[in-house]
């Protein structure tokens, strides 16, 4: 079998190359891509912001597939359910090697021998291609029934990032002032869940009004528009959140300037999580007294684990009837036109691309 993958071969360069659909090994399985989602942690791999890959690489961390072959051995998805061919599921897209410090004593990802990608000449999880490749050990899971496919899509890895960084860094809390810096899949991502945890206050920040009506539509009781100065920013969250200022500042918008403005305008003895800085290489200057004066906690979280990816598939699942969770999906893309979703994530114009292997 062939099909084809969108591969970068180095910095800046996509093609499309005819790839080898390999049987899956035993204790693996072979997915037929449905949705490959188009992450911001692409577009900062792409441009080598995100340090250098082993290329050539299949792009793709996200991804809905359905089953077609399962390795000898297996007869049931990572969490027990029973599968079979037809089935559809996602995938964990970390190769964790399940032998070290990491993944046996911390049970932490990644670990020291994680692997994130493959050669794109060899079985390959990568989902901006037809197939996608799980080896053994991989853990996947099985969509519960009635899940719609672009609702577990439309918030991709950002909803387990975003239980990632609550699992390591503390939950909402009942009644929490929350602010989050962007509205891409992760900062979405924390505004359901915030809201859905009863916050106060969930108050979005960014710039292209359809991500701040995506905001609300998740459940953000206000948002904040990046063509306010920093000033007006914080005079307009300190007005909504009290002189105090937020419980819970969380930090969704890969951009490194947002690192400094998140400590302004965390509150007294509040929180501020990292997580969309994973891709911005560089450094920002922060006054230390702030963080000693605010009683300020920060904590970073990335590489959400095997759990996260259930918790938020589960998730998913669970609200896309209560709000518009499949509606976020505002463009799809062929395999061969990888480059325009790349550039329509970074530009902010889409509120989620996603790859759809059957447009050609």
């Amino acid at each position: 079998m062939h099909g084809i993958a969108s591969v970068l071969v180095e910095k800046n360069r996509l093609e499309t190359w005819g790839v080898d659909i390999h049987p899956p090994e035993p204790g693996g399985a072979l997915v037929r891509t449905v949705l490959g989602g188009v992450c911001g942690s692409d577009v900062h791999i792409a441009s080598g912001e995100a340090g250098e890959m082993p290329f050539p690489i299949i792009l793709g961390h996200e991804g809905v597939g359905e089953i077609t072959q399962l390795g000898e051995g297996v007869t049931t998805d990572y969490a027990g359910v029973p599968v079979k061919t037809g089935d559809l599921v996602i995938w964990s897209p970390i190769a964790l090697c399940h032998r070290c410090y990491s993944c046996t004593i911390l049970q932490e990802t990644p670990c020291e021998n994680s692997q994130f990608f493959e050669n794109a000449s060899k079985p390959n999880w990568g989902s901006y291609a037809d197939y996608a490749w799980l080896p053994n050990n991989m853990p996947f899971y099985r969509l519960p029934d009635g899940a719609i496919p672009e609702a577990v899509a439309a918030l991709g890895c950002g909803l387990p990032t975003a239980l990632r960084g609550f699992d390591r860094c503390g939950p909402v809390g009942f009644g929490d002032t929350v602010v989050v810096q962007g509205a891409g899949p992760v900062g979405l991502s924390a505004v359901l869940v915030a809201a859905q945890a009863g916050a106060r206050e969930v108050i979005i920040i960014d710039g292209p009004q359809v991500r701040l009506d995506a905001a609300k539509s998740l459940g953000a009781t206000a948002t904040v528009s990046l063509n306010l100065s920093a000033e007006e920013r914080k005079r307009k969250i300190y007005d909504l959140t009290g002189k105090n200022g937020p419980d819970l500042v969380i930090e969704a918008a890969g951009v490194l300037p947002a690192f400094p403005e998140g400590v302004d305008i965390s509150g007294n003895h509040g929180r501020y999580i990292i997580l969309g800085l994973w891709g911005a290489i560089g450094t920002q200057p922060i006054p230390p007294r702030e963080l000693s004066t605010k009683n300020l906690t920060i904590g970073g979280a990335s590489f959400p684990s095997p759990k996260n990816y259930y918790q938020g598939m589960q998730f998913a699942a669970r609200m896309q009837e209560r709000v518009p969770l499949a509606e976020l999906v505002s463009h799809r893309f062929s395999i061969a036109e990888a480059g325009e979703a790349l550039k329509v994530t970074k530009n902010g114009v889409a509120t989620k691309a996603v790859i759809d292997p059957t447009i050609k």
